[in-house]
């Protein structure tokens, strides 16, 4: 038998509303009425169709997470941050992966609109962002991370990724490297993008070359294929300084430097790599990477939800020195 409001509200010996108010108002109603009306729903075994009632406040309990790539670590640790944080008021993270494919992007907004998601929170693949400002337009809160802010109808939360590529390199300059390899891709990505010109900028700086890899994904696979074909160079015309755009390619680099290549790491070639995950110090050598503050960005995220939109938060960077650099 289905247990309602009413069976609650006879063995609490309370009127319904008393019970919608003890679940829902617990400070307008007395301590002693709360714990009754929370002892008969224990022993009734009572489970209330929230659907229904989100149904009648025209928004759901539950914010949409959309990141960019469910494989990289690091937007784990931002969906560990939102999570952490929702929870506190009460909210549910639901978390789905765009795949970097812009139709699936838009799918994803479109379907949390349909949930009533009580706010939307994504990493986009392009600056186009039209389905963003028509979600926001209908009065969910949208807030994008890891991107710039430039719609005044977005919030955003970021974190300066020219300055973190200029101190990844700075970092190997001063190391004494002088033929400085930067490995990332797609190119069209405005974080490989912003990485790139950020090490462009110190290189120019510097007087020293940077030479720019390309490759198709992230991925540990395409960071060793890059670094398997960088050692079948003659020695000379080797980089002895290389910029992985995230941690994941450094990882590959690393193996192939060390595991295929006989490489000296970081004697023959210092590296540097990008988001410190949390396996980068325990890597085979231990990697030195740019920090971006993953948790507290799914954090912040999750505040700004609840702020008028159009604020815009950006972090600093940081190079954690290890091993490799």
């Amino acid at each position: 038998m289905t247990v309602n409001v009413k069976d609650v509200a006879a063995a609490a010996g309370v009127s319904a509303g008393t019970v919608s108010n003890a679940l829902n108002h617990p400070e307008r109603v007395a301590p002693e009425t709360v714990e009754r009306v929370r002892r008969a729903i224990r022993d009734l075994g009572y489970v209330r169709n929230d659907a229904a009632r989100q149904l009648r406040a025209g928004r759901s309990r539950s914010v949409g997470l959309i990141v960019l790539d469910m494989r990289n670590p690091f937007y784990a640790d931002v969906a560990r941050g939102a999570d952490a944080r929702a929870e506190q008021d009460g909210l549910s993270v639901l978390v789905s992966d765009s795949a970097r494919d812009g139709e699936r992007e838009r799918r994803l907004v479109d379907l949390f609109a349909e949930q009533r998601a009580s706010g939307v929170i994504a990493t986009p693949l392009t600056g186009d962002l039209e389905h963003f400002e028509r979600l926001a337009e209908r009065g969910v809160p949208v807030v994008l991370v890891d991107h710039e802010g430039d719609s005044d109808g977005l919030s955003t939360v970021s974190v300066d990724d020219r300055k973190g590529g200029r101190l990844a390199t700075e970092h190997l300059l001063a190391r004494g490297c002088t033929r400085i390899a930067f490995v990332g891709g797609p190119s069209g990505l405005r974080q490989v993008r912003d990485r790139f010109e950020g090490a462009r900028a110190a290189a120019s700086a510097a007087g020293a070359a940077l030479e720019r890899v390309e490759i198709d994904d992230l991925t540990v696979r395409h960071g060793r294929a890059a670094g398997e074909a960088l050692l079948r160079r003659p020695t000379g015309r080797r980089p002895d300084g290389i910029f992985a755009a995230n941690d994941l390619v450094a990882v590959g680099l690393l193996q192939a430097l060390t595991m295929t290549g006989g490489v000296r790491v970081p004697d023959d070639v210092a590296l540097v790599g990008y988001d410190d995950i949390d396996f980068a110090a325990s890597t085979v050598v231990p990697l030195t990477s740019v920090r971006q503050p993953a948790e507290l960005l799914g954090a912040t995220a999750i505040e700004l939800l609840a702020q008028s939109p159009g604020e815009h938060v950006r972090f600093e960077p940081q190079v954690v020195v290890r091993a490799t650099a």
